[in-house]
């Protein structure tokens, strides 16, 4: 598996999300990995973006990059799995 790209399958191989690193980005006291998710569920096409504490993913900034992509990557996947999701809006409608 490439660590610059994940592909992480659904139950059906029609709708697979595709999950790719964008980079590590250091905020005032935390660094992160970020992601791109593009994928299709349930018929909708959507796209999302992932951020990930590496402190979260136990590994540290001394550790190889690989590994700290693919710690924050299985984190990321799996709370982007279980999400809950609400629309924002129409209450004007």
């Amino acid at each position: 598996m490439c660590f610059a790209t994940c592909v992480y399958l659904m139950k059906d191989l029609a709708e697979n999300n595709l999950v790719r690193f964008k980079n590590i980005s250091k905020k005032k006291e935390t660094i992160c990995a970020n992601f791109k998710v593009k994928g299709v569920r349930g018929g909708v096409n959507f796209t999302a973006s992932i951020s990930v504490d590496i402190a979260a993913a136990e590994v540290h900034a001394g550790d190889i990059l690989e590994k700290i992509i693919e710690e924050c990557a299985r984190i990321g996947v799996k709370e982007f799995a279980r999400a809950e999701f609400q629309f924002e809006g129409l209450t004007s409608i």
